[in-house]
């Protein structure tokens, strides 16, 4: 195994494995006091005490906090009382220094298992100091307002990030602002930029993903807000070292003050960056990107400038879930238009293959894909610019290597498998969608390969030297630097991803239908068919047109509580639901009506089972009922979604009050109240209207915890502007 190196011991070669949670010291703005609970007795101290606090480092060490005067160990004691401070709760407080009171704000947070550590920064700025940002408390709630307002109305990424970057920049002063996205294999790209005009522009350029170590971006997902006021500081060291009575050190990853590792700072010096705030956008508990802020000389921000930053992350990461959302509501009008094409296709001429093909545009276009190819029951149907025969069965071979559950995806096939390199021309993109859980058939749609000019932030694979040919740092040059790429398709994204997989989906669904209705007209081929709507993941019964069952699949067994007894007839299907009587009348309504039906039931059972019916009526040649078709399908996290979104309503109808409360005093305040709470209904609507999506319900639940967490940020925003 390898070992980490200590924080400022790594280089290019380890530096993805540096401890920099295990900083050691902090930026000299501020000051750290390590204190051990519950006699509030400073055992560690950031070595700058003398210069911020007018103490020796040693004649503070074990003494408690009331030593400093004034209220800091009542106020910290007040926040110490609170079980949960795993992240830094804001505050201000009066020291005595040298005889007269100092004003202070500052930060408590709790290291599990260690100490309670508080951080301070003075409020006077000395003459010839940093520049610090502090808004009044009017100003800064018009900002927010504003900002909530441009941002909830932002209907796509892009023009959202465009939103963000030009309300950060108006709200904290920085020189440069930008929004920075990651793509799947964690490459940033910046997709906006608001910049001082003198400024070159860097909107467009790719960043490796090795400019951004694994380890840094944990701690971005758990410290939301990082902020560098001079990159030249001069770092002022923890004393001691480790946490008294351990052999460990204190654990920073929470301390806002916390030294920054130096091939970062050497990276900054490179790019000619003085001072930085970085916030995390966190999408589903994974970082999807930053809002990076440059500054070309030293720049500091008050706290509540700096949690106002973290408020409109809340707001954008909620945005980005409902645009996302709203993608997959489009996707599902798409399948659905086709789905209603294939199966009037099979109705009529008895294929859906030949439908599905017959107009490339149909299926290529939605994609932007140049061919496609369907493998199904052991032949190859293609459209559009595709491979020969034999190259696109050495594809699906494999393909099917990859085990894949249902999609495969990439974007050069040259790259990921060197022996298919004849397929570049027409098929270096792929997506691959499987139909069936026992054959190997498939939907593949293809892009040729396309070359395409890469601009990078400096040549990312140049060697990295200082003056010692033998020590690699940071490169020196961000010199735009473009890439011509060969052997590779446009990257498919993600609603283009989202939309095969629905598609196929909906195959696999018109394919159950399909043979559920072979299964009536053809007995010798009975048992190939059996298993292929045996296997299906779809719950579904077959009946006679005396409503006689003739098969019922392993997943409506399964659905049901059953192991082998099938239902015999539709009156003991309707026997298996709580509203029996009313399941009867539907079925006898199937017979005489000769129209399908649609609703919902509940399956029977300890606890009942809601589900969605589906019921088609398969006529025969003569004008008579062959039999029917149900299929069943359970509902139990869609209305865990609906019961989510009425949870979070209620939610929202319980925050106004709160946050009115804490808004109240001027139009300002009611206007960014109303946007919260605004931002956050619409966000619910956009995201439970977009059902295609998987994760409805744990959305809206995220949503709701982001909401209230916005109240909490929003009230300290104005408990810190009406002192």
């Amino acid at each position: 195994m390898k070992s980490s190196p200590a924080f400022g011991q790594a280089d290019l070669t380890n530096c993805e494995r540096e401890l920099i949670h295990l900083a050691g010291s902090v930026q000299p703005h501020g000051v750290l006091l390590a204190v051990r609970e519950p006699s509030f007795e400073v055992v560690q101290a950031s070595a700058n005490v003398v210069d911020l606090l007018r103490r020796q480092t040693g004649e503070l060490l074990e003494r408690p906090l009331r030593w400093l005067g004034g209220n800091l160990e009542d106020q910290v004691r007040a926040i110490a009382q609170q079980d949960d401070l795993d992240e830094p709760v804001p505050f201000r407080c009066r020291l005595s220094l040298g005889g007269s009171d100092a004003e202070f704000e500052g930060v408590v947070h709790r290291v599990p298992g260690q100490l309670l550590v508080v951080e301070l920064e003075p409020l006077d700025t000395p003459p010839g100091g940093v520049a610090v940002l502090e808004l009044d408390g009017d100003t800064l709630a018009q900002h927010l307002g504003r900002a909530v307002q441009r941002l909830s109305a932002a209907s796509s990424i892009g023009t959202l990030s465009d939103a963000v970057v030009k309300c950060f920049r108006e709200m904290t002063g920085y020189d440069r602002v930008m929004v920075y996205k990651f793509d799947p294999d964690g490459h940033g790209k910046i997709i906006a930029e608001a910049r001082d005009p003198r400024l070159e522009s860097l909107l467009g350029h790719h960043y490796p993903a090795t400019d951004i170590p694994q380890r840094a971006r944990e701690l971005y997902i758990r410290n939301r807000v990082r902020l560098l006021v001079d990159v030249d500081y001069a770092a002022a060291g923890l004393v001691p070292r480790q946490v008294p009575g351990s052999a460990a050190e204190l654990d920073m990853s929470m301390c806002t003050l916390r030294s920054m590792s130096p091939l970062h700072l050497q990276y900054l010096r490179n790019m000619g960056v003085t001072a930085t705030l970085v916030v995390s956008l966190v999408r589903e508990g994974q970082l999807w990107g930053l809002v990076a802020c440059h500054h070309y000389s030293p720049y500091n921000l008050r706290f509540a400038v700096r949690a106002a930053a973290d408020l409109l992350s809340e707001v954008i990461a909620t945005r980005i879930a409902a645009i996302d959302n709203y993608a997959y509501a489009q996707v599902a009008i798409q399948v659905r238009r086709l789905e209603q094409r294939l199966i009037e296709a099979t109705s009529t001429e008895g294929d859906w293959r030949l439908a599905l093909l017959r107009n490339p545009r149909t299926l290529l276009q939605p994609l932007d894909a140049t061919g496609a190819a369907l493998f199904h029951d052991d032949e190859v149907l293609s459209t559009g610019e595709v491979p020969s025969t034999p190259q696109l069965r050495a594809l699906q071979q494999w393909v099917q290597t990859h085990g894949v559950d249902r999609l495969f995806h990439c974007s050069a096939v040259e790259r990921d498998n060197p022996s298919l390199a004849s397929l570049t021309p027409t098929a270096s993109g792929v997506i691959a969608v499987k139909l069936s859980a026992d054959r190997p058939d498939y939907l593949m749609w293809f892009r040729k390969e396309q070359l395409l000019t890469v601009t990078w932030a400096g040549d990312p694979a140049k060697p990295m030297v200082a003056n010692n040919p033998m020590e690699l740092s940071p490169r020196r040059s961000f010199a735009a630097w473009s890439e011509l790429v060969r052997g590779t398709a446009l990257p498919w994204s993600g609603s283009e991803l989202a939309l095969a997989r629905a598609i196929g989906a909906s195959l696999i669904d018109i394919i159950v239908q399909v043979n559920a209705v072979r299964l009536l007209i053809a007995e010798h081929q009975l048992s190939k068919v059996r298993g292929t709507v045996g296997s299906s993941n779809e719950a579904v019964i077959v009946t006679d047109g005396h409503q006689r069952t003739l098969f019922a699949n392993e997943a409506f067994l399964r659905l049901s509580g059953r192991t082998r007894e099938t239902p015999a007839r539709l009156a003991a299907v309707a026997g298996l639901l709580t509203q029996p009587q009313a399941a009867q009348r539907v079925f006898d309504a199937l017979v005489s009506d000769g129209q399908p039906w649609r609703g919902e039931f509940e399956l029977a059972g300890s606890r009942p089972t809601p589900l969605s019916v589906r019921a088609e009526v398969v006529p025969a040649r003569d004008g008579s009922v062959l039999g029917f078709i149900l299929m069943f399908d359970d509902l139990t996290e869609s209305k865990r979604a609906l019961r989510a979104r009425e949870h979070l309503e209620a939610s929202l109808s319980q925050a106004a009050p709160s946050l009115a409360a804490f808004g109240s005093g001027s139009r300002e305040n009611d206007e960014l109240v109303s946007a919260i709470l605004a931002s956050a209904s619409l966000a619910a609507m956009d995201i439970a209207d977009g059902n295609m999506a998987p994760t409805v319900a744990p959305m809206l639940e995220e949503l709701e915890v982001s909401t209230r967490r916005a109240t909490t940020l929003y009230g300290r925003i104005r408990g810190f502007t009406q002192r």
